[in-house]
């Protein structure tokens, strides 16, 4: 692996296509015949509630689980196929990090590169600098985990990522749990990633911030199927009522609705 090189060709990333992809649990449809498509290079939100199969859909396009139908292919190759994992490199974001507690935060982002003996130990230890510094995080690499904040565990998690060279970075809820300000890095951090490295990029999500800010599209999921894909400036607009009811929720207009359906109970004096 060399620096990250900010005048590589543009369009280092790869196609992911999604199609006509159900899955049950139980007999429970949670995926209901979805179908997108992410180009190279393109930064892809797919927002939703809690609820509408957005983990279950990521299970799904990383290969932890098969769907019941459809198929999810990589340039155009199925990724069960057996080449799929040697001819491409695809990275995953988890949610809460998943960083290796009894590791050091520099072994957390060479794990990878020295399980599969990858790279030489002196490489491994220079990617790792390289990448530590990429997300802002030079010089921690002797750090334990519990001695990083959230935010700075979850961009120790993008290093780590980043160490695989990846043409496809998948995110998991890469805000969640975080307060504004540490938000807000991430969102920025996987822009600039995005910028510098082309790596096609698709993000699940429930933050509408989060999507708005960096997406060059966005694909609305509600209850297993998607009811609208487009740019921010089209899903703002999607007259769908379904789309602008999530878009316009808030947590006071929640409680509002939710006080309008409880029985007043008095408290005693």
């Amino acid at each position: 692996m060399t620096a990250m090189n900010t005048n590589s060709p543009k369009q280092q990333g790869i196609s992911l296509l999604v199609r006509g992809l159900w899955k049950s649990y139980h007999g429970v449809g949670v995926l209901k015949g979805i179908t997108f498509e992410v180009n190279p290079g393109e930064v892809f939100v797919i927002m939703g509630p809690s609820g509408a199969g957005k983990s279950v859909l990521l299970r799904l396009l990383i290969g932890l689980e098969e769907p019941d139908k459809g198929e999810v292919l990589i340039e155009g190759q199925l990724i069960q196929s057996p080449d799929v994992p040697s001819r491409y490199r695809v990275a995953m974001v988890f949610q809460s990090g998943a960083l290796l507690t009894s590791m050091t935060v520099g072994e957390n982002v060479g794990f990878y590169l020295k399980e599969h003996h990858l790279k030489s130990p002196d490489e491994i230890a220079r990617i790792v600098a390289e990448d530590l510094d990429q997300v802002g995080l030079k010089g921690t690499e002797n750090k334990m985990p519990d001695e990083l904040s959230g935010g700075m565990r979850k961009r120790v998690a993008i290093a780590r990522a980043l160490a695989v060279e990846p043409q496809l970075i998948l995110y998991d809820e890469p805000t969640s749990e975080l307060d504004p300000v540490s938000a807000v890095n991430i969102a920025e951090e996987i822009v600039k990633l995005n910028e510098q490295i082309h790596a096609t990029t698709l993000v699940v999500s429930h933050d509408r911030d989060l999507a708005f800010g960096i997406a060059h599209r966005i694909a609305v999921l509600e209850e297993g199927r998607i009811i609208a894909i487009g740019t921010p400036s089209e899903i703002k607009r999607n007259p769908d009522p379904r789309v602008q009811q999530f878009l316009n929720a808030s947590i006071s207009q929640r409680l509002a609705a939710s006080a309008r359906l409880q029985p007043v109970v008095p408290i005693p004096v």
